[in-house]
């Protein structure tokens, strides 16, 4: 078996680590779909408190799954990683 060289597999790792909880998973994949969301408004949709959102924000911000800027006093999350982006399109199914 011969590696791709144009292909980070550490990255690849990862980013499905971060993906692999239920949670992670469901909050990028919403996001995706979304121009960017906040904490508070993911808690509500997810009916999870806001600090455990927040733990799985962070895990999936490590892995550089998503990116947070601040608008105000709030975080606004979204998903720009291509990479993931791809992996999250392949997905959805017709």
């Amino acid at each position: 078996m011969s590696m791709d060289e144009n292909i980070d597999i550490d990255e690849y790792a990862n980013i499905f680590k971060a993906l692999g909880h239920p949670i992670r998973l469901t909050i990028a994949y919403n996001l995706m779909s979304k121009t960017e969301c906040n904490v508070s408004k993911m808690s509500e949709c997810l009916g999870i408190p806001q600090p455990t959102v927040s733990q799985h924000l962070a895990i999936l911000k490590n892995a550089k799954v998503l990116n947070g800027h601040r608008s105000g006093n709030q975080i606004c999350y979204k998903v720009e990683n291509p990479q993931v982006i791809n992996i999250l399109k392949s997905l959805k199914t017709k």
